[in-house]
């Protein structure tokens, strides 16, 4: 099973285990890190499971989408691996993937 390495605000990295065919917010999420709100639930409506992604990985995700780009840009703490954590599916090829959940807008 693939692992996914979750840093949260205060700087605690968690490792968890991760359900390929899902999303990286529903990993984070089932791991129970709550800081993740993910208030639309992965409909890309809002971008609060924003999180920065390590640039190792950054050839191995799916390129950013419109969408995705316009809520990133409402974001006060975007960074150039700022990504949406619903955007991101999570696979086998991602294993050991590197994420650190933003600051809260």
């Amino acid at each position: 099973m693939p692992d996914l390495h979750v840093t949260n605000r205060e700087g605690d990295t968690k490792t968890l285990p991760g359900r390929p065919g899902t999303s990286t917010m529903e990993v984070i999420r089932e791991g129970g890190i709550d800081e993740l709100i993910a208030l639309c639930g992965g409909e890309i409506s809002c971008a609060t499971c924003h999180v920065y992604v390590d640039p190792v990985f950054a050839d191995r995700l799916p390129p950013v989408s419109e969408d995705e780009d316009a809520l990133l840009d409402s974001s006060e703490y975007r960074e150039p691996t700022s990504r949406l954590s619903c955007q991101i599916p999570f696979s086998e090829e991602l294993d050991g993937l590197r994420v650190t959940i933003a600051p809260e807008d």
